[in-house]
């Protein structure tokens, strides 16, 4: 089949081309099982070079390739042409600078990322027999659905709060932080739920829902806030995955 593509471009560098603007290429010849970053790689490199966009591994776990496909976020590395149809209207994804064309600055999600201290503190010592420290395999449970976020950014662009203020924290550095709130084993826990109490953490969310459709990795965004949330108001961690998981969960149905 033929595939049209309707790309929006922007480019800061040259006149003419500095305030953005629609391109349409069509693309001879596609396979209902190509996935969108191949044919815009042979839009790239048979017909347009100046085309900018970011990719690294073409398999859904670098995240980089996250935009707008048709108007919902997506990678492109995972959509089909079968799934899109033979008409794919390419955007960056919304809330964050435009660079050029496809290509958005995500210094300010990074930045809202580091700001839930996305790593482990235990400052304790080691067990007497020098081994790892032990979790159970309930106790990873309570926290295994957000160590799959590969940080593409999908849900937070989605996310109508975040588009109104770009200083809301965002939902997948809630999720970073929800990964290791819930670490029995980490002791940062009260420290992030402090930070995410600010004006700009978890109250600006208005559970909306964009955020656990968007998501590539399938994590329930929405729910993982709800626990963060409910966290805050116990002031406390132990049991806020039981007490939550009832409702939340059914919300994200």
């Amino acid at each position: 089949m033929d595939v049209t593509f309707r790309i929006r471009r922007f480019n800061p560098e040259v006149p003419g081309k500095n305030r953005p603007y629609w391109q349409e290429f069509t693309v001879k010849d596609a396979e209902e099982t190509d996935r969108v970053l191949e044919l815009m790689h042979r839009i790239k490199w048979e017909q347009d070079g100046t085309l900018t966009f970011r990719r690294a591994c073409a398999h859904g776990i670098c995240g980089s390739d996250a935009m707008r496909i048709n108007g919902v976020n997506r990678l492109a590395c995972k959509m089909l042409v079968r799934d899109t149809g033979d008409k794919i209207q390419l955007e960056p994804i919304i809330g964050l600078p435009v660079l050029k064309d496809l290509v958005v600055d995500m210094e300010p999600f990074f930045a809202h990322y580091r700001s839930v201290m996305p790593f482990f503190v235990n400052d304790s010592p080691l067990p007497a027999d020098g081994r790892e420290r032990l979790q159970s395999i309930e106790d990873r449970e309570k926290f295994d659905d957000t160590t799959k976020c590969i940080l593409c950014a999908c849900c937070t662009s989605s996310c109508p709060s975040f588009w109104a203020n770009g200083e809301y924290v965002g939902p997948a550095a809630i999720v970073q932080g929800h990964r290791f709130i819930f670490d029995t084993r980490d002791e940062g826990w009260e420290e992030r739920l402090d930070s995410l109490a600010d004006p700009n953490g978890v109250w600006r969310c208005r559970t909306i829902y964009n955020c656990t459709p968007a998501c590539p990795r399938g994590i329930q965004v929405t729910r993982a806030i709800g626990e963060v949330k409910l966290a805050i108001q116990r002031g406390k961690r132990d049991g806020i995955i039981k007490e939550a998981a009832g409702p939340i969960a059914e919300s994200n149905s």
